[in-house]
């Protein structure tokens, strides 16, 4: 197999107790044709000592990203990287020792591919198993990701690889010019989809987006995280995110708006159905609140800015 060289990134912003393991399972890769990048997005705890530890290290770089954003800080890695396959990994997430092997040899099998991503499984914290409210849906809010044990052509965006466990090529990625910075994390927000609309945007231009099994990371669960208000204010962002996405991709409409609403009125009555049980209940209350995120975001643009048309 040719070995291209690949960039591995990890953006980072104030997770110094997860990152150390996550620069290690880089830096214990069986291949060997990569450098690895950590992006300090802002970070105020103890990042940079923890990076610090790893250095020197012949291939591992540390930059410090001081414009908040998960997009910007992707961005400054993509910017910075020498690789031709750029290799996001989560900082609280673990790489298998095969990891950048596995989404070589699929570039190399899939030469049209400009977007790659793996299996990832979860990993739950200390003493704590999955609360009883948790569907194996919701599940998937924290990363988990499985398409089964063949590589596989996505062709709907909604299956894109997660950004935890993400590939891809850099010259795509310049084209299109690089990650949306309004789409991703900024500090505590928890705007997303920026990974759909990469997507999006390689399908509508002809390109592969695969998943490869073979490439496999372990996400680690934060506690604050097995809280349904968590869930609740993701699915919030992520509602105001795609109302952001489909207003980029021109794709907007009011029958979208009208069709949300009803999606809205589905969700809680699924609920309703779904009472006696927890974790049907919650994914479907879950969901509706989802919709009316994108809702209040797309009535917001709707609404007549002062001065507009005069």
């Amino acid at each position: 197999m040719a070995q291209p060289f690949m960039s591995a990134i990890i953006c980072t912003h104030n997770r110094a107790g997860y990152l150390g393991a996550a620069i290690a399972s880089v830096l214990g890769q069986t291949y060997t044709n990569y450098e690895l990048i950590v992006v300090d997005n802002a970070s105020t705890d103890d990042t940079r000592a923890v990076v610090e530890g790893y250095l020197p290290h012949p291939q591992l770089t540390y930059i410090y990203e001081g414009n908040l954003g998960l997009s910007t800080a992707r961005n400054r890695g993509a910017a910075l990287a020498q690789g031709e396959i750029l290799a996001y990994l989560d900082d609280d997430a673990e790489a298998s020792s095969e990891w950048l092997k596995a989404l070589a040899v699929a570039f190399e099998q899939h030469p049209q591919a400009a977007i790659a991503g793996g299996y990832i499984s979860l990993v739950w914290p200390p003493h704590r198993t999955p609360p009883g409210w948790l569907s194996s849906t919701l599940a998937e809010s924290l990363g988990a990701y499985d398409l089964g044990s063949t590589i596989q052509t996505i062709t709907n965006p909604g299956q894109t690889p997660r950004g935890l466990n993400y590939a891809v090529k850099k010259a795509f990625l310049t084209t299109v010019g690089g990650f949306d910075p309004q789409l991703g994390r900024v500090g505590n927000n928890l705007l997303s989809n920026e990974e759909l609309h990469l997507t999006q945007q390689a399908l509508a231009a002809g390109y592969e987006v695969l998943f490869v099994p073979q490439a496999q990371v372990a996400h680690n669960v934060a506690p604050e995280r097995l809280h349904r208000g968590w869930f609740l204010r993701r699915s919030w962002w992520q509602g105001i995110s795609e109302c952001y996405r489909e207003q980029l991709a021109q794709s907007f409409t009011l029958g979208r708006v009208r069709g949300r609403g009803m999606s809205l009125l589905r969700g809680l009555g699924k609920a309703l159905r779904h009472w006696s049980d927890p974790a049907l209940r919650f994914e479907n209350l879950v969901y509706a609140y989802g919709q009316l995120g994108y809702l209040t975001s797309c009535l917001n643009y709707l609404r007549p800015r002062p001065g507009a048309g005069s």
